[in-house]
């Protein structure tokens, strides 16, 4: 179920609610600042992409596999979690080694700035465990390093194509919504729910359109 804007937007305006300053970083859900160069990658409304494509140092694709192994063990941890709490702005994220173990690809989908993007995840524990994943590749200069921006826009490569199903929503949305839509189906599943709607003195409020279309929607 989706939670109903305050006001009309175009679609793909970004989505951006007071208390989302709370949850993220630096992160904005908006177009990137004006101060900030341009990057490369396709964007769909918020949402925007972000690939690259680095050569694996030879000899480390075994090692690779397996801290890519741990990386995925320990992506679903409390600390993991929380950094991408943090961070706010991450849709999804996959690695890949290709070409008989001579290249490692890194693939996401996030909003608002890249360089903010970029920012917040060296501030995170995830950022310490892309040091060891990408200290595989050649060339990475790590995380903290101050030219490590311009590295991934050499390695980058943007998509011919990028669709998204949803452009209007932030990840910041998509938790929000998610959280109404839990409540009001516990809403649904009370007693005193059920009696207002039984209730002759809520008849009129029940007819509404605007209250039909989320008990359709509730029931989808």
């Amino acid at each position: 179920m989706r939670a109903m804007a305050p006001h009309v937007r175009a679609l793909g305006d970004p989505r951006t609610d007071p208390w989302q300053e709370n949850l993220t970083m630096t992160a904005t859900t908006g177009a990137p600042q004006s101060a900030q160069p341009e990057r490369p990658g396709r964007s769909d409304g918020v949402c925007s992409e972000f690939t690259v494509f680095t050569k694996i140092k030879p000899g480390h694709a075994d090692a690779l596999r397996e801290d890519l192994a741990a990386f995925a063990e320990a992506a679903t941890d409390a600390k993991a979690r929380e950094a991408l709490r943090q961070i706010g702005t991450l849709h999804d994220a996959r690695h890949v080694i290709f070409d008989n173990d001579t290249r490692f690809m890194f693939a996401s989908v996030f909003d608002g700035s890249w360089d903010t993007y970029i920012d917040d995840f060296a501030k995170t524990v995830v950022g310490a465990r892309f040091d060891k994943i990408f200290s595989h590749t050649e060339g990475f200069p790590g995380v903290a390093d101050p030219g490590v921006k311009d590295w991934f826009v050499s390695q980058q490569e943007p998509a011919g194509v990028f669709v998204s199903s949803y452009p209007d929503l932030t990840v910041q949305q998509i938790w929000k919504d998610q959280r109404v839509d839990e409540a009001f189906e516990a809403l649904l599943d009370t007693a005193e729910f059920r009696a207002a709607l039984d209730n002759p003195a809520n008849a009129e409020l029940l007819a509404t359109p605007a209250f039909q279309k989320l008990m359709e929607e509730a029931a989808a």
